[in-house]
């Protein structure tokens, strides 16, 4: 299949800048996959879901990777710190292959090695350093600075384990209250960990889709969780994901496309998986997503659920209709 079959056009103002004033206020596309389309919000998703259902989220949290500082020539160079190395090594993402120094504007020197790595000071606290100092590392498309605000809101209410360079976006519609909601109808809300990192930056150049490789991304989870998706499914009731990280988590492990590294209680390893049409889903029966870039994997993922052409519809119709697109826009739930 090719990757130019998942392109479509996008405007410009379709993009969402900012997010919704409430979370759960977001509008919501529920897709049937006979195609049948409703249009509802955010916090209607109850109305979709029934006692004995297993809704699963993902609780990375995103930390502040992105760092402003200068060069000895005094121009600006901004890093993103995508995963620690070691001790106060870390790989970046920069724009060109800088190698030399840089002065952060609380006067910390750091040395960048070929636009990849950058090294702190041994005395340098740098998690202490990135809250402090960092700001949140929203989407290129969002063009515009991150803001404090962006610390909440680029940031699901059930955020826990830190290590995300990206949101688990599904989840950003979610309020406590309405997972309480869900939860008082009888829905089981499990959490796992996947931390997003660099590939979520990464657009499929191949020509054919199925000569793209995914990133490996560690996840954890508990070994029960596997059971309880056994039984839920042995019983008729539904495997509910929230976000592409959480489906990519749960099918990498399911379908062993994995490196597990320990099972002892808690499942922890690392996953590339790549889903696309024509995979066989082994965990999950329905999907929540937003509305993902044109070509990109999330879409190809959702695709590979929904059907291509059904999806593909059904963006047809969200365009149409004004529906908010990417990180901070509207959702869609899949079933």
């Amino acid at each position: 299949m090719k990757t130019a079959d998942f392109d479509f056009p996008l405007p410009e103002e379709a993009i969402a800048y900012n997010p919704a004033a409430k979370r759960d206020n977001s509008r919501l596309m529920v897709l049937h996959r006979d195609g049948v389309i409703e249009h509802k919000r955010f916090h209607d998703l109850p109305l979709f879901l029934n006692s004995g259902d297993l809704l699963l989220i993902n609780n990375s949290k995103v930390f502040p990777a992105r760092l402003t500082g200068r060069k000895p020539d005094g121009m600006e160079f901004e890093i993103l710190l995508v995963s620690e190395i070691s001790e106060g090594h870390w790989r970046t993402m920069t724009k060109g292959r800088y190698t030399g120094s840089i002065t952060l504007t609380e006067g910390t020197t750091v040395l960048i090695s070929d636009g990849k790595t950058a090294s702190f000071p041994k005395t340098t606290d740098v998690r202490k350093l990135l809250w402090e100092n960092g700001s949140m590392p929203l989407p290129p498309y969002i063009k515009r600075p991150a803001d404090e605000s962006d610390r909440e809101r680029y940031q699901t209410v059930y955020a826990k384990v830190e290590g995300s360079i990206a949101a688990p976006t599904a989840g950003l519609h979610f309020t406590r209250g309405l997972l309480d909601t869900i939860a008082s109808k009888g829905v089981l809300v499990r959490s796992l960990t996947l931390h997003v990192g660099i590939g979520t930056f990464r657009p499929v150049k191949a020509l054919n889709i199925e000569d793209h490789r995914m990133d490996e991304e560690l996840f954890e989870m508990d070994a029960s969780l596997i059971f309880e998706i056994e039984q839920t499914k042995k019983a008729g009731n539904r495997v509910i994901a929230v976000g592409t990280t959480t489906t990519r988590t749960l099918e990498g492990y399911m379908s062993n496309i994995c490196t597990v590294f320990s099972s002892n209680g808690t499942i922890k390893g690392s996953t590339n998986i790549f889903i696309y049409n024509g995979y066989s889903f082994r965990a999950i029966d329905s999907l929540i997503t937003n509305f993902h870039l044109p070509g990109s994997t999330p879409l190809m993922l959702t695709a590979a659920l929904a059907g291509r052409e059904n999806l593909l519809n059904a963006y047809h119709v969200a365009l149409s209709d004004r529906y908010r697109f990417f990180s901070y826009g509207d959702a869609m739930l899949v079933l």
